[in-house]
């Protein structure tokens, strides 16, 4: 009776045994994870310096640094990162627009100019990846302050 009941009981914990791995390795009973909650991702860019032409000649450069916000989850499946996408459309931007002359100051519309940025990176991207472009420095430096 005895050998019995210690080959009935070594049964049973070899079932329980194998049914706990079988459970806790498919993730039944370990510890739940969060679902992690991803909103928009803050990325800061290296400044960028965009000449000033006029008149066949270099009257300065526009020294600005600018920073992003874009969709966290769109970000990371991306296979280029858009910041680079970023950088180049802004110095297109810049460098481009004939209305930003330094010579005869005046006001000049970043809001819309900010908005083409944003639109021609997501188009260029495929997808609405970029929510807002701010920025964080924008700055002239004449020809003639530039150090040799």
């Amino acid at each position: 009776m005895r050998v019995l009941f210690i080959g009935l009981w070594i049964c049973a914990a070899t079932a329980l045994s194998c049914w706990g791995i079988v459970t806790y390795g498919a993730g039944l009973l370990g510890p739940k994870a969060e679902p992690y909650l991803e909103g928009l991702e803050y990325q800061k860019l290296k400044p960028i310096n965009v000449p000033i032409i006029a008149d066949g000649a270099i009257q300065g450069y526009v020294v600005a640094v600018l920073v992003f916000t874009a969709d966290a989850k769109l970000i990371h499946t991306l296979p280029v990162p858009p910041s680079s996408f970023v950088t180049d459309e802004a110095f297109r931007q810049i460098y481009g627009d004939t209305a930003l002359d330094f010579r005869r100051i005046a006001k000049y519309d970043v809001t819309r100019r900010l908005d083409e940025i944003r639109t021609k990176v997501n188009q260029r991207l495929g997808a609405d990846v970029v929510k807002d472009v701010l920025i964080e420095e924008f700055n002239f430096v004449p020809r003639k302050d530039v150090k040799s």
